[in-house]
């Protein structure tokens, strides 16, 4: 198992590594630039014209890995199917942005529309391809939670919104990558702990991750886009899931619950206050930014956080 784990980081970030100065420089040639929001932090408008889409790189990278041990590893299928549907998602969605210059990208109805059934195809592979139950353990309590004809339900909302979440964090050079790779970790440990056979794909995304990284920090020269965040986000969801572990994900993904919590609260403030806010801008990240702090700093409290939240959800295993 250790081998496996070795061979599948190894692999995943050489791809990553290798592939980058190669992509990068296609990327511009093809003028996918990151379109930076005017009403965005001013730091951000230099970041106009950075390739993105990068997240290409991760999803290549970690197929790459996972694939060589998929036939031994069957848990892992699900896992890569969910990361690899919702990367395609987020890549339809750059393509039309930057590629066919509409800025909107995918509606907001037809994005929805292709994460309903991406995880809906998912849900019905676990319910009756696999001995997995959609029931959730409890953190710190060992005891599982099973809300029958509701669990299914419970599934879309917690897919749906820790994908968008993973989205909303993907907002600094390296911020939803270094979180990400955190969560990977976690995973990893949980899957070896627990014999769940998913080491091959948390490895080959913590691999990827730090591949994708060596391009990624700051001052960034690649962004993943949509393509890399919602695919990461539906990999997190999909390793709890395949664990039975969704709840954990509140733990674990708590930057990604802060983010998306920070625009819900700052939106219907905004509405039932007749235009005041409670953050200077959101999702998070951005408040930070204009007070003051750098991206850097940013970057390193929130996968510290998440660091030490990983931590506290193994001890609540």
């Amino acid at each position: 198992m250790f081998k496996i784990c070795v061979l599948s980081v190894s692999i995943s970030f050489a791809v990553s590594a290798l592939l980058g100065p190669v992509m990068i420089p296609f990327l511009r040639r093809l003028k996918v630039g990151q379109t930076v929001r005017e009403e965005g932090p001013k730091a951000h408008l230099k970041k106009t014209g950075t390739p993105t889409m990068g997240g290409i790189l991760i999803m290549l990278s970690v197929a790459a890995a996972t694939l060589i041990f998929a036939k031994e590893r069957p848990e892992t299928a699900p896992v890569l199917f969910l990361t690899v549907g919702f990367g395609l998602i987020g890549f339809l969605d750059d393509y039309i942005k930057v590629v066919c210059m509409r800025s909107m990208g995918l509606t907001p109805w037809q994005k929805l529309f292709l994460q309903i059934a991406v995880t809906g195809v998912f849900a019905y592979y676990l319910l009756h391809y696999t001995d997995i139950s959609l029931a959730m353990k409890v953190p710190f309590w060992g005891k599982y939670l099973d809300f029958g004809f509701w669990n299914v339900p419970i599934l879309f909302f917690i897919v749906l919104g820790t994908v968008n979440g993973v989205n909303f964090t993907d907002g600094l050079d390296g911020l939803a990558g270094s979180v990400t790779m955190m969560v990977a970790v976690f995973f990893t440990v949980v899957s070896q702990a627990r014999g769940g056979g998913l080491e091959p794909v948390t490895c080959a995304v913590a691999g990827a991750l730090m591949g994708f990284l060596l391009f990624n920090v700051h001052p960034a020269s690649v962004f993943m886009g949509d393509t890399g965040s919602l695919a990461l986000g539906g990999f997190v969801a999909a390793c709890a899931y395949v664990l039975q572990m969704p709840l954990y994900i509140a733990i674990v993904g708590i930057i990604y619950l802060l983010e998306v919590a920070s625009v819900i609260l700052q939106v219907v403030y905004f509405k039932l206050s007749g235009g005041k806010r409670i953050f200077r801008m959101a999702p998070l990240h951005h408040h930070f930014e204009l007070c003051g702090w750098s991206e850097t700093k940013i970057t390193a409290l929130f996968t510290i956080i998440t660091a030490l939240m990983c931590l506290a959800a193994l001890l609540g295993i």
